[in-house]
């Protein structure tokens, strides 16, 4: 069986919520209706097998999609199982299913805070510099990383360690009244943060690692103009390659805390 990656569970998904919000049937009725044995509704809405291009159409059809959201779907799909993917970087939805199933959670940011801890002021700043969105689109995608968010407030929450390089901490986003409460945010999670002193070059452009109990590693890189989806198994051994070094000239949590209390006294770029 094909490996599953972060697309395909996230188009997987999309075709289970199809099938409720269409057909209003369980997946076994689903199953009946197509001719299929129950395991490869499940198999196929949970990404773990390739459904064939008739396969998609019978699906997609039975929920009463036209030929344009067949063509398009049929497009998305057709590269959901590769080790590599490419993605525009205002779509979100994939990022935010592959955190929300991780069971480890660990990243390297260099210019800006993580967005798992910005707080909407400051994610907005981002937006804004950045200029890559319309200002029309900015409250929705603020909104969409504030929602994600949600993921570490979990009782059951990935475990997470957040390497953060202090020149992150130095950059301006917003008034001081906006840095003094990212600060707080950044002080309040620093159990699960890891600061990079600033006299540490930097190692990368930064990236996140997400990891599965039943599915293999994905890493995972944003900028301005593409997300980045890797399973490559090469890849990720350098990505943990990586996290080791970072492990070993990072602050520990306890001295991050003591760090972050430091910058909600001084002025940004100080000490």
């Amino acid at each position: 069986m094909t490996a599953s990656t972060a697309y395909s569970r996230d188009l997987g998904d999309e075709l289970r919520r199809l099938r409720e919000t269409c057909m209003g049937l369980a997946g076994n009725k689903m199953a009946e209706r197509l001719g299929w044995d129950p395991s490869k509704v499940s198999t196929v809405e949970n990404g773990r097998a390739r459904a064939s291009e008739v396969d998609l159409i019978q699906y997609l059809s039975m929920c009463g999609k036209d030929i344009d959201f067949i063509n398009d779907f049929r497009r998305r799909y057709q590269y959901a199982f590769d080790e590599y993917i490419v993605q525009l970087p205002d779509n979100l939805r994939t990022v935010g299913k592959a955190e929300a199933t991780a069971v480890t959670i660990t990243s390297y940011d260099t210019m800006l805070v993580p967005g798992l801890h910005q707080i909407p002021e400051y994610a907005e700043e981002v937006y804004r510099v950045h200029g890559t969105v319309s200002r029309e689109r900015i409250p929705e995608l603020v909104q969409c990383r504030t929602d994600r968010q949600s993921v570490l407030r979990r009782h059951d929450r990935p475990d997470c360690v957040f390497y953060v390089h202090e020149l992150a901490l130095q950059q301006p986003m917003g008034d001081a009244a906006v840095m003094q409460a990212q600060y707080r945010r950044l002080h309040a999670a620093a159990h699960m943060i890891r600061l990079v002193p600033a006299d540490v070059p930097v190692m990368s452009a930064g990236f996140m690692m997400w990891e599965y109990e039943k599915a293999k590693p994905v890493a995972y890189s944003e900028s301005e103009f593409a997300c980045v989806f890797v399973q490559d198994l090469g890849a990720i051994a350098k990505a943990r390659q990586l996290f080791e070094r970072l492990a070993k000239v990072a602050l520990d949590h306890g001295h991050t805390r003591h760090r972050l209390a430091q910058y909600l006294t001084q002025p940004i770029g100080v000490g």
